[in-house]
């Protein structure tokens, strides 16, 4: 079987790497601060490495599931990265996935730089939430050739229900950009509306029995609500920090191919201003409060 290797196991990478090894594949991991799912993962039978260089120079294939592009160049190309590992494992045919959201030119650029050295590097970023990656229900969106999606397809399948080809490397990361646009967007639009209609005098539960049920519902709209009307936390558990980062690869995209993206700016500045105010490590439904809170207003029971 393919030798996998995982670095990032946070609330996604936790239940992804359960499921490789629950499947049966020979499983590599690397800590960072949180020892617990490591010493988990170990105990179920993974092996522990120090460093990405190590982790590349035994493995066939490494997934990546982090928070962002400035960690991802630094565990690929870094001093003691899986780029310096294959080399000197003498180039072994390596395949790094990125389940991470990250900006596609760097995507595209260390794929290009990679390749000089027999490595594969694709984007296979993520849709769902921890209870899926848990049940091995989540969506993946690949960026790759053909090739090298068939032979991944059995491997990802480990922890998605649904896989999702969307053209060559870096397409991944630009439909996942899109994809949290829209979702970061309807979460600031959310948040504006309830806070509106409460100086209005329209509470969130009115809001909801009109919404609920409409062409307005959706997924989305059913776990940001389940934190509005239930003060349920943990309902869509991504923080704003993370809805910043996002917004901001975004607009980031928008700019290199030269467009205005005046919408995207919007949502980026009120998910920056938020995380600006020391609330970077609420989560997305959370910013209904925050901006209430603005205009003095409270949605709260």
């Amino acid at each position: 079987m393919e030798r996998i290797g995982f670095i990032g196991l946070g609330l996604m990478g936790e239940g992804m790497a359960r499921n490789l090894l629950g499947a049966g594949y020979p499983l590599t991991v690397m800590g960072h601060r949180n020892r617990r799912p490591v010493e988990e993962l170990t105990a179920l039978g993974a092996e522990e490495v120090s460093s990405p260089a190590e982790m590349a120079a035994r493995c066939d294939i490494v997934f990546l599931c982090l928070p962002g592009a400035p960690q991802i160049e630094r565990i690929v190309t870094g001093d003691d990265g899986l780029q310096t590992g294959a080399r000197q494992a003498g180039g072994r045919d390596l395949i790094i996935v990125d389940c991470s959201t990250s900006q596609p030119t760097l995507t595209r650029e260390l794929a290009r730089s990679l390749a000089e050295d027999g490595i594969t590097f694709i984007d296979a970023p993520l849709g769902g939430i921890p209870a899926q990656a848990q049940s091995g229900e989540l969506q993946a969106i690949v960026g790759a050739d053909d090739a090298t999606l068939a032979r991944l397809e059995p491997v990802i399948s480990t922890w998605a229900a649904r896989i999702i080809h969307v053209g060559p490397t870096g397409a991944g990361h630009t439909m996942k950009l899109l994809n949290n646009f829209l979702a970061m967007g309807y979460g600031a639009i959310f948040s504006e509306a309830l806070a509106i209609g409460a100086r209005a005098g329209i509470t969130p539960q009115v809001f909801d029995s009109v919404i609920r049920g409409s062409r307005m519902d959706s997924g989305f709209y059913r776990t940001f609500f389940q934190y509005v009307l239930e003060r349920d936390r943990n309902a869509h558990p991504f923080a704003l920090t993370n809805a910043h980062k996002d917004t901001r690869y975004l607009v980031e995209l928008a700019e290199s191919l030269q467009m205005e993206a005046g919408v995207a700016r919007a949502v980026r500045d009120l998910y920056a201003q938020a995380e600006a105010d020391g609330e970077g490590e609420r989560y997305v439904p959370e910013l209904s409060d925050i901006v209430a809170a603005r205009h003095g207003i409270s949605l709260g029971q």
